[in-house]
């Protein structure tokens, strides 16, 4: 269990954050085709190939996630792309949950599959070079929601999930997401998020997790999309700050906050506030997909000459959120 701290601990190591590069084929095609883009497998690798070949990017990266398709594929060299990232500086990881599922045929809630041979794909997965892998849960937020049954269910594969990438040599980024979308307020957030958080760890020490070899992965506590700007970043922090501190155990090596729909700008305002609000039992860090990518998409828009500028883009937003927590930790210094 000590290899797995010193992993989990590296992987929210001071001012850096974990880039989300796991999209889904399905995922990346919307995002492709939004920029008149077609997904395909060699459009999908040239995106990644200048997404991990930034230079300097493990600067302000500490570990990237990648979607099962990436991690077989290699640089232009013929690396492979896990070997390259980690001659880089950068951890692998891989997300390892198969989407998300109605919870029943007339419900809006989703409960996340993937938990059958799991274990044989994390033994494979380490072979490729990995040493941390995601699961994602989702809860709504709304007039009765999140259940109790969809807090219960999704907590419980999270603590399972968790406790196969322990057994297998693995660090697990456990990802629990109250989403954004909506117009519910910044106290039902906040009040779905400590649900979730005391289901999640409760369900976490009954698998017998280590606990300092866990990462977890979250949302900052926001209104709802519909109403995102009634609330201030330092309302935001505010909010976040409390409910993490009193569900989120210190035993915890670090948070890594997703981004959850924000824009580039709203994200790092938001994570700049919160790293302020220190000093904090936990390191505070982030794995943003989208809020590091966004920029960078449209600047490379499909073709491979403007790798360059793309590059630029995606360390424009990786410096800027690594200088917000490295400014909170200097203020305290």
């Amino acid at each position: 269990m000590d290899d797995l701290a010193t992993t989990a601990r590296a992987m929210v190591a001071d001012s850096k954050g974990i880039l989300a590069a796991d999209e889904s084929s399905g995922t990346i095609a919307k995002r492709f085709a939004s920029l008149g883009v077609e997904s395909n497998e060699g459009t999908r690798l040239d995106y990644r190939q200048i997404l991990v070949g930034a230079p300097g990017l493990s600067e302000f990266i500490s570990a990237v996630i990648f979607y099962d398709e990436t991690l077989r594929q290699q640089m232009p060299d013929g690396t492979p792309i896990a070997t390259f990232l980690a001659a880089q500086g950068m951890i692998p990881g891989i997300k390892v949950d198969r989407g998300l599922v109605p919870s029943a045929p007339s419900s809006v809630e989703q409960v996340t599959e993937g938990l059958d041979g799991l274990g044989a794909r994390l033994v494979e997965y380490r072979e490729l070079g990995t040493s941390f892998a995601k699961w994602r849960a989702v809860f709504h937020v709304g007039p009765g929601l999140p259940s109790a049954v969809s807090i219960d269910v999704n907590a419980w594969l999270l603590g399972r999930y968790a406790r196969v990438c322990q057994d297998a040599g693995m660090v697990p980024i456990v990802e629990a997401e109250v989403l954004m979308s909506g117009a519910h307020s910044l106290e039902d957030c906040a009040s779905a998020t400590a649900r979730t958080l005391t289901a999640v760890f409760s369900e976490l020490r009954a698998h017998g997790l280590s606990l300092p070899g866990t990462v977890l992965k979250t949302n900052m506590v926001t209104p709802g999309s519909v109403v995102f700007a009634s609330a201030s970043p330092a309302d935001v922090a505010r909010h976040t700050v409390e409910v993490m501190r009193a569900h989120v155990p210190a035993e915890v090596p670090g948070i890594a906050f997703l981004s959850g729909g924000q824009s580039e700008e709203e994200a790092t305002a938001n994570l700049d506030e919160i790293a302020k609000l220190g000093p904090h039992p936990w390191r505070v860090s982030f794995s943003f997909g989208r809020a590091l990518q966004a920029s960078a998409l449209r600047a490379w828009g499909g073709r491979h000459e403007n790798a360059a500028a793309a590059q630029r883009a995606l360390l424009e937003r990786a410096r800027a959120n690594s200088q917000v927590l490295r400014r909170a930790l200097s203020i305290r210094t």
